[in-house]
C-alpha cells in the first residue's frame, strides 16, 4: 500500500499530432490554462523567496534593534562577472540575480534592514550575462558612529569594513570593492539621478574585421540623436523618448602588443549620459556588420535618420557576455574619495587572480588546438588550390558566435530587411492592450 501511495501520477502530456488536430478554442483554452499555471508557479516562487528575506531579516532583527543604529548615506561600488547571471534586478521567477545577493548580504551582515527602508538606488540596470566594473549605488547603512561624528576623518577611517562584511557572504563572480560617504547636505544624492556620465566596453576579437571602417563608423554616433534604430523599444514601459547624447565612442586594442592577430582582443568603449535598453548591443551588432564589410559607415547615419527611416530593420544584436559597465561618474568624486580598504583589495586580487589563471590556461589550450586545426586547413586549402571565399571566411568565424539569432546564407542590406513596428504602431498597440 505504502508503495503504491507513493507511486507517482502519470502525467497526461499532450502529443504534437494531438495539438495540430485540436480545435482552436481547444487550443486557446489550454494556453489560457497554461498561462495562468504559468502565474501562479511564479508567484510560488516569489512567494518563498519573500518568506526567505523574511525570515532571515527577523533573525537577524533579534540581534540588532535597527531603532538604536546609527545610519550613513554611502555609495557603494559593486563588481560582478555576470555570465552566471539573470541580470541585475530582482526578478519573481528567479534568485540568480545580482540585487537578490547583494540584498540578501545586506541584511543578513545586519548593514540594513530591509530594502524598503534603505534609500537604494542603482546606477544602471545590467541585463542578463552583462558585467559591471562599477556599478554604483547609493544607500544608507548602519554606522558605528552618530551622525554627528560620521565626517570626523577618524571615524571614516575606523568605521565599519563594509566591503570586507560583504564579501564574506557574497557569491562567487559579485564583488563589493569600495565606499564613499555621500555629504550631509546631499540626504538626496542618488547613485542613478546624479550620475553625469556612464562607460560601457563591449569586448571583441578582432578576426579579420574591418576595424578602421567600425571606427569611422563610431564617429557619427557622437552627439545628441534618437536612437530609436538602435535599441529595443520598451514602450509598454512608458518610454517614449530615444533621445540620447553620446560623448564618446572608439574601438581600440585592449593589447598593443599583439593587435595585428585575428584573436587579439579589441574593446568598443562608448560614453554616454544614459542609454537605452540593448542599446550598445544594438550599435555593436551593427558595427560588426560594417567590420565584417556588409555595410558602410554611413548605414548609421541612415538609421539615426528616423524621419527617413521611422521603422527599425530587423537585425541581430550582439551578445551579451561581452559587455560592462565600466565606470561611472559623479560630480562628488571632486570632492570625495572612494574608501579603498587594503586587506579587501588584496583578497580581491588574490581572488581574481586565480580566476585569470584558470581561465587563461583553458584559453591557451583551446588556442593551441585552435592554431594547430587552422595549420591543417590552410595546407589542404593549398593543395586543393582552393579559393572558394566561403571557405576561406569560414576561418575567420571569431566573431559569428556575438552576433545573436540565425545567420542568413545570403546577406539581406539592412535597408531592404522587413522592418518593426514604427513608434507611433507601438504605442498604439499598448493602448489597444490597455483597453482590453
Amino acid at each position: 500500500m505504502n508503495q503504491l501511495a507513493t507511486k507517482r501520477k502519470k502525467q497526461n502530456n499532450i502529443s504534437r499530432e494531438e495539438l495540430v488536430n485540436m480545435d482552436k478554442n481547444d487550443l486557446v483554452e489550454k494556453f489560457i490554462q497554461l498561462q495562468a499555471h504559468n502565474i501562479q508557479l511564479k508567484n510560488i516562487i516569489s512567494k518563498k523567496m519573500t518568506n526567505d528575506l523574511q525570515c532571515s531579516s527577523e533573525v537577524n532583527q533579534n540581534k540588532f534593534d535597527f531603532n538604536k543604529c546609527h545610519y550613513r548615506r554611502v555609495l557603494l561600488k559593486i563588481m560582478y562577472f555576470g555570465w552566471d547571471y539573470q541580470g541585475l534586478a530582482v526578478q519573481e521567477d528567479t534568485t540568480e540575480t545580482i540585487e537578490h545577493h547583494l540584498f540578501h548580504a545586506l541584511m543578513k551582515s545586519c548593514l540594513i534592514r530591509n530594502r524598503e527602508t534603505s534609500q537604494y538606488h542603482r546606477c544602471g540596470r545590467t541585463d542578463k550575462g552583462v558585467s559591471a566594473f562599477s556599478q554604483v549605488i547609493s544607500i544608507s547603512l548602519r554606522s558605528k558612529y552618530p551622525p554627528s561624528q560620521q565626517n570626523l576623518t577618524d571615524s571614516i577611517e575606523t568605521e565599519m569594513q563594509y566591503c570586507r562584511i560583504l564579501n564574506r557572504i557574497l557569491p562567487k563572480y559579485i564583488y563589493a570593492v569600495a565606499w564613499m560617504p555621500i555629504p550631509d547636505d546631499k540626504p538626496e544624492f542618488s547613485a542613478r539621478f546624479d550620475c553625469k556620465k556612464r562607460q560601457y566596453r563591449y569586448y571583441f576579437p578582432r578576426s579579420n574585421l574591418n576595424i578602421d571602417s567600425m571606427r569611422e563608423a563610431c564617429t557619427h554616433i557622437i552627439g545628441l540623436k534618437d536612437f530609436r534604430n538602435f535599441c529595443k523599444m520598451d514602450v509598454g514601459n512608458g518610454v517614449t523618448e530615444f533621445w540620447r547624447e553620446i560623448f564618446k565612442a572608439n574601438i581600440f586594442p585592449v593589447n598593443e602588443n599583439d593587435k595585428h592577430d585575428e584573436t587579439s582582443m579589441y574593446c568598443l568603449e562608448i560614453d554616454g549620459n544614459a542609454f537605452l535598453w540593448h542599446q550598445i548591443r544594438c550599435i555593436m551588432g551593427v558595427l560588426i556588420l560594417i567590420g565584417q564589410g556588409h555595410e558602410t559607415p554611413d548605414i548609421i547615419n541612415e538609421l539615426l535618420d528616423v524621419e527617413k527611416n521611422p521603422r527599425k530593420p530587423q537585425y541581430n544584436m550582439a551578445l551579451d557576455i561581452p559587455l560592462n559597465l565600466f565606470h561611472c561618474s559623479y560630480d562628488l568624486e571632486e570632492t570625495s574619495e572612494w574608501i579603498y580598504d587594503d586587506g579587501n583589495i588584496k583578497s580581491l586580487i588574490t581572488t581574481l587572480q586565480g580566476e585569470w589563471s584558470i581561465h587563461n590556461i583553458k584559453t591557451t589550450m583551446i588556442r593551441d588546438a585552435l592554431q594547430h586545426l587552422e595549420a591543417k586547413y590552410r595546407k589542404n586549402n593549398r593543395e586543393l588550390c582552393n579559393t572558394d571565399k566561403e571557405r576561406e571566411n569560414d576561418s575567420f568565424a571569431h566573431i559569428k558566435c556575438l552576433l545573436q539569432g540565425v545567420k542568413p546564407k545570403v546577406y539581406t542590406p539592412l535597408l531592404k530587411r522587413d522592418k518593426c513596428s514604427s513608434l507611433e504602431e507601438k504605442i498604439e498597440f499598448f493602448k489597444k492592450k490597455r483597453k482590453i
